[in-house]
């Protein structure tokens, strides 16, 4: 890692004393719209090409112009963010999956004919879609993308630390937040930069909206330290005969969901909570700093779903179990059908063999019976959901 800047944490105490100068300096410190004519190439899921088409009229050539133009410009930002041409497998999506992935497009220097037009073409990718389009194509975002993605800027880091029903972030204790703020940066990768903390941390997000996924939230503080991604830190801690601490680490870029990773890292014996906490936030850096290499890019196949019912007993239970199901390997997508407070039925999207999705269920210690047409989802071991309050 580069330097990744410490800094001394605002206490919650000083920073609520303080709140009428925390307000004025939140109102400054508002993102301001990026300057007219700001390159494109900063963002890494944005792309420009030039297009040249002919057809019997030149509407049918714009049309094919504009969809060659698009498929091209995504095959760029596939490889940055693969960490050059070497990296990317073949990268192939339908005509309409490409045109739903453009957020928006510029054109400038067009010119046309009869049957000809050409264009140059600068076209905006949503994050969310691609980075899904290459965890489907069983391509990872390397150290490389990400380096990229950040378009060397920081990465805010997020330390969210889940103590059965109730989810800290700027609170006190936060021994979770307290390792990655002590952290000493490595010598490479992206500069990771954890917040002060202060009144205008407070007023930007929280901890609730961060592992929810408030986009509004996530950009609002990434603004305000000038940058564009987020990492979110869900930690909790593991007793019984394996004790330690379970991290899910979900990355979002200008606020937009991009992926998910797991980790575990399992206590010594008689270790004490500050160096496992320690031990923990090192490990997550250095897995940032190499791109994952573990990621879900690792598995491909055609995308297959089962539709599974899961038991819970409220509203964090299901975000615990939601966090859980995206950092398995295989899955590739969640959609709700149907929430309650005693049970969630969910379409699952994976890719490799239904025994692939079992085998990573499985070592999140998630147990997952049954077949067609119903799936049930338990927690393995015994494990109990916990009740929300």
């Amino acid at each position: 890692m580069t330097a990744m800047l410490p800094r001394r944490r605002g206490r919650l105490a000083i920073a609520l004393s303080l709140l009428l100068v925390g307000a004025l300096d939140a109102a400054a410190a508002q993102p301001t719209a990026p300057a007219a004519g700001a390159p494109a190439a900063q963002d890494p899921y944005t792309a420009t090409v030039t297009v040249d088409a002919t057809a019997d009229s030149v509407a049918k050539a714009r049309d094919m112009a504009r969809l060659d133009g698009a498929r091209r410009a995504l095959a760029q930002v596939v490889q940055n963010l693969a960490g050059g041409a070497d990296k990317a497998k073949p990268f192939k999506v339908g005509d309409n999956d490409v045109t739903n992935m453009v957020a928006s497009f510029e054109v400038a220097n067009e010119k046309m004919s009869a049957v000809r037009y050409t264009a140059d073409y600068t076209y905006h990718f949503k994050p969310a879609d691609v980075a899904k389009a290459m965890q489907t194509a069983g391509i990872a975002i390397s150290n490389a993308g990400v380096s990229v993605a950040s378009g060397g800027k920081p990465m805010v880091v997020l330390p969210v630390l889940q103590d059965g029903t109730t989810a800290l972030l700027w609170d006190d204790p936060n021994p979770w937040r307290d390792a990655w703020a002590a952290r000493t940066p490595g010598a490479s990768g992206v500069a990771l930069l954890v917040p002060l903390g202060d009144v205008s941390d407070l007023a930007a997000i929280d901890a609730d909206k961060a592992r929810m996924g408030d986009s509004g939230a996530l950009a609002a503080i990434a603004k305000k330290e000038g940058a564009d991604d987020v990492l979110v830190l869900v930690a909790m801690k593991r007793s019984g005969d394996k004790p330690g601490l379970d991290v899910t680490v979900r990355r979002y870029h200008l606020g937009q969901f991009v992926d998910v990773h797991s980790d575990a890292i399992n206590a010594n014996q008689n270790e004490p909570d500050a160096d496992l906490f320690k031990r923990a936030a090192d490990a997550i850096a250095t897995d940032v700093d190499t791109g994952w290499k573990t990621a879900k890019g690792d598995f491909s196949g055609p995308l297959a779903s089962l539709t599974v019912v899961a038991p819970i007993t409220g509203l964090d239970d299901w975000i615990q179990l939601r966090d859980m199901l995206s950092a398995a390997p295989a899955v590739r997508k969640i959609d709700v059908k149907s929430l309650s407070r005693q049970e969630a039925t969910l379409d699952i999207q994976y890719v490799g063999t239904p025994d692939q999705l079992k085998t990573g269920l499985a070592a999140m210690r998630l147990d997952l019976q049954g077949g067609d047409p119903v799936w049930r989802l338990a927690r393995a071991g015994g494990d109990k959901p916990k009740t929300s309050p």
